[in-house]
């Protein structure tokens, strides 16, 4: 099983994307997780772009999407809401079929959030039918450096929930919704 893991930050020391470099780096035996960087390299999302005009960045985004078994994201808050790079990614995908009935998860490294969070859900539950409402995962990571990230998230009690995370999502993606 391939989970697409996406981080809504592109801050280098991102609390979201260290968590989900250690959530690929403890996925178990048959759960294979790649984390997409290219977030930063999208084209801000215009329709005339799409189809045969669609900018190779934009291509290789939809095609990793389409090719995942399921995808992952860890997002910040900016302004009360998504950051602008996530929500242009999810903009490419809106047209296509590569999201549609694709299973989705969030995962949260902050205690705070709340608005972000309420958007986020609202839009993957608009954009696919297969948005695991109930596989959440939160861990109060805000303002800790990537080396401080790892540490906790590979602590014994880390390490459980990050498990349990993936392996309740894995189950969703094969078609056993309830965890």
């Amino acid at each position: 099983m391939r989970f697409l893991a996406i981080s809504g930050s592109l801050r280098a020391a991102s609390t979201n994307s260290a968590m989900l470099r250690v959530l690929r780096d403890l996925a178990p035996a048959g759960i294979t997780i790649e984390i997409f960087d290219g977030l930063g390299d999208l084209p801000i999302f215009s329709p005339d772009r799409e189809g045969d005009s669609a900018p190779a960045a934009v291509i290789a985004f939809k095609a990793a999407v389409a090719a995942c078994d399921g995808l992952i994201i860890a997002s910040p808050e900016y302004v009360r809401t998504l950051p602008g790079g996530l929500k242009n990614a999810i903009d490419w995908l809106v047209s296509g079929d590569e999201l549609i009935a694709k299973p989705a998860a969030i995962l949260h490294a902050s205690y705070r959030g709340d608005d972000m969070l309420e958007t986020l859900r609202a839009v993957l539950a608009t954009v696919t039918t297969r948005f695991a409402t109930d596989i959440f995962l939160r861990l109060p990571l805000m303002k800790l450096t990537p080396e401080e990230v790892a540490t906790i998230m590979n602590a014994p009690e880390g390490r459980a929930k990050i498990t349990g995370f993936i392996d309740s999502f894995a189950q969703f993606c094969r078609g056993n919704d309830r965890p």
